[in-house]
């Protein structure tokens, strides 16, 4: 296996990242491994739930980044890792680990990934899905309350304290270091259509 192409992809919650992710690695099946930003928060074992439930789980003091960019390097180099296991209904990181084998594209998707420099230059190409405020919330509150244990009253305070101004103060200025720009994410064929093609090519010339 050559260097692998490695393609960030970043926007605001419920935009449609991991949709985006995923029909890229549809579109280019056994080639491709998914990292999300999610896996990697702050482990707060030492914290008590009650702290924890308090955080500010949209900064970028949030994610273990140190980590995130090792594990990233480590499958640019063709090596296996120990992905994180996140619980979001505990808040914490869990002792389980997954699995993580290299792959030709690594697809790397997360709300702040842009926000740090490090990180961004690790990456061929930078994609941010820009998706409707409303329409993300929606998705979120959706997501939150089926997936991930949480309760309505939760979700929405959380929106509005924290998730809403981190996003106008992180996450859409971050817009700006995009290479590609997909309105409404997969649901833009024809955006899916350029990004896929553009993977493969930097595919043919890595």
């Amino acid at each position: 296996m050559g260097m692998p192409f490695v393609v960030g992809i970043a926007g605001g919650t419920g935009s449609g990242k991991t949709s985006v992710a995923k029909a890229i690695a549809d579109s280019i099946p056994e080639q491709s491994v998914i990292l999300p930003q999610d896996a990697y928060y702050k482990a707060n074992w030492d914290l008590p739930f009650e702290e924890r439930a308090k955080q500010n789980y949209d900064h970028p003091d949030a994610f273990d980044t140190e980590l995130f960019i090792q594990d990233i390097l480590a499958l640019k180099a063709g090596k296996t890792i120990q992905r994180p296991v996140y619980s979001f209904a505990e808040h914490i990181r869990l002792k389980e680990t997954v699995t993580v084998e290299p792959k030709e594209i690594i697809l790397v998707e997360g709300i702040l990934i842009f926000a740090e420099e490090r990180l961004r230059k690790l990456f061929d190409v930078k994609v941010y899905v820009d998706t409707d405020a409303d329409v993300r919330i929606l998705r979120r509150l959706m997501r939150d309350l089926k997936e991930r244990g949480r309760s309505l009253d939760s979700v929405v305070d959380q929106y509005l304290t924290s998730v809403k101004p981190m996003h106008e103060a992180f996450v859409e200025p971050t817009k700006r270091f995009a290479d590609i720009i997909i309105p409404e994410g997969a649901h833009n064929q024809v955006g899916m259509d350029i990004l896929v093609a553009r993977i493969k090519l930097g595919l043919e010339q890595g």
